[in-house]
């Protein structure tokens, strides 16, 4: 568990964080978050996590923070005295009147919390995950769908019926039954030497692995396609898996009890995984994973 955490320009330990009970994040949910990776000790692709931030922090009139927002991560992730670490990142529009109204908040909340990093057991990734298909549906029509919010209700719902299922994700469909994403998950597929994705007007937030896996494909001239994808293109993929910062390219192998292609990790899937470690190497000066 993290012990100080940044707190709108400060680090405060733990048991002396206050937040506001009128603060619209708690009151409302209207806020965003980001959650990143560190390995020894830089924050990969933290430049993209906070260009999201305030895009998104732009489309709801949330106001950031006076500070640098990057050397406050770090100062976070170095107060902590971490090198290998999860980090979320939490602006909300601060505190206001108790009514859904952010033109009364007078300031935003900002939170970065760093902590020791969980990612998925080893066997996770040779043997792959399996996944079924969620009774939730994305709506593509939401601009919500494409921010990381904190209004997380759904994904949290999400997450819980992949535990009742006995799996380790869930396949999340929009309201038009087309493939969106997981619970807290991209998802790809492989047919042929073609990589497919859901769009992001699928309804799907477009994540920062994601973005990597396809900057990855375009250098290695693989094709990839970011298109509707059907529900059908999955049960029929030679390859597919699921792509978060945390959990990088976890393979896809059994999807509601059948097998995902041959049922176990292809090789496109392998040859991504592995180029998204590289450059994780590269760009961090991390060890080999």
């Amino acid at each position: 568990m993290a012990e100080l955490i940044y707190l709108n320009g400060r680090l405060v330990p733990l048991g002396r964080v206050r937040i506001s009970p009128f603060d619209h994040g708690f009151l409302f949910g209207f806020g965003l978050f980001e959650t990143m990776r560190a390995y020894n000790g830089r924050i990969f692709r933290l430049e993209q996590h906070l260009e999201r931030l305030s895009k998104s922090a732009g489309e709801l009139s949330i106001p950031l923070p006076p500070f640098d927002l990057a050397t406050a991560c770090y100062d976070t992730l170095r107060a902590n005295n971490l090198a290998d670490a999860r980090l979320r990142l939490t602006l909300t529009a601060g505190p206001g009147e108790a009514l859904p109204d952010p033109g009364t908040c007078t300031g935003p909340t900002l939170v970065i919390m760093a902590m020791p990093n969980k990612a998925p057991a080893p066997e996770k990734y040779q043997q792959g995950y399996c996944a079924a298909l969620s009774s939730l549906r994305r709506n593509s029509q939401s601009p919500l769908s494409r921010m990381k919010s904190t209004c997380y209700a759904e994904g949290i719902l999400a997450r819980r019926e992949a535990h009742h299922r006995g799996v380790d994700e869930v396949v999340v469909l929009n309201e038009k039954g087309f493939v969106a994403e997981g619970s807290s998950t991209n998802l790809f597929l492989v047919k042929g030497a073609i990589l497919v994705t859901p769009s992001v007007d699928s309804g799907i937030l477009p994540g920062i692995a994601r973005s990597v896996v396809l900057e990855i494909a375009r250098a290695a001239g693989l094709k990839s396609e970011e298109r509707t994808v059907l529900l059908s293109e999955l049960t029929q993929a030679d390859e597919a898996f699921f792509t978060n910062s945390i959990r990088e390219v976890v393979p896809l192998t059994v999807y509601e009890g059948r097998p995902v292609g041959q049922g176990r990790p292809g090789a496109v899937t392998s040859h991504l995984a592995e180029a998204y470690r590289a450059l994780v190497r590269k760009e961090t000066g991390a060890g080999p994973a």
